[in-house]
């Protein structure tokens, strides 16, 4: 029932469904959603056939409205999808998105590979004291960071070093120019920098610290780019 006590009718459901779903729904999930209703409410009993039938209507409309969108059959279900032609322009958004900020959970592990690398998941995990596991498919899945090998040590884990994705992300040409304490305040002056700029101010006073104990850590120049 709407806000305004009238009864929806099943097609405007079924739409709401398909648009709010993150993944395809079935017919049969679809009949079998309409079949629980919230307390004090009677069930709305709907075939296959009709919900089949609202799609084909709903995907109509779609089309002599010229609309964008439309309700597409794929993995055994059914989900919004919009026409292939406007393809392009979701590639631009998708570029867009990909050049935004990183979260400061990802900011901080891909300041850990870039001075630490090659690195392992354990390594960067005791250096953070969280679970990577998130963060690390994050950066994976944007060409960030890299699997470069696997570790001598037990178990072999993996190990991570950074990309040319990640170069071209923080305009250098080369690890070994990633800023020291009196570079970055030049490098990284726009405000949108400030979390990578305390990062990397912190993590150089620390690669100092280690250096100066005798322990310095490795570079990783050539063999953390893919």
């Amino acid at each position: 029932m709407s806000a305004d006590g009238a009864q929806l009718a099943p097609r405007e459901i079924i739409e709401a469904l398909l648009f709010g779903t993150d993944e395809p729904l079935s017919v049969r999930q679809i009949v079998e959603i309409f079949g629980m209703p919230e307390e004090g409410e009677a069930a709305v009993a709907v075939t296959p056939g009709e919900v089949l039938g609202a799609i084909d209507e709903l995907n109509r409309e779609y089309e002599q409205a010229h609309r964008a969108l439309r309700i597409v059959h794929v993995a055994g279900g059914y989900q919004f999808a919009t026409k292939p032609e406007f393809a392009p322009w979701l590639g631009r958004m998708l570029r867009e998105k990909s050049r935004r900020k990183l979260s400061v959970s990802a900011l901080e592990t891909l300041a850990v590979i870039a001075y630490k690398q090659p690195v392992t998941k354990p390594e960067i995990e005791t250096i953070r004291g969280v679970n990577a596991d998130y963060v690390l498919r994050t950066l994976l899945e944007r060409s960030l960071v890299a699997i470069v090998g696997r570790a001598s040590t037990p178990g072999r884990p993996l190990l991570y070093g950074t990309t040319r994705e990640f170069l071209k992300h923080f305009g250098v040409n080369d690890l070994a120019e990633l800023p020291k304490p009196r570079e970055i305040d030049e490098l990284m002056a726009e405000a949108e920098f400030e979390v990578e700029k305390r990062l990397l101010e912190e993590l150089e006073a620390k690669r100092a610290r280690e250096e100066g104990e005798g322990g310095g850590a490795p570079e990783g120049g050539g063999e953390g780019l893919q």
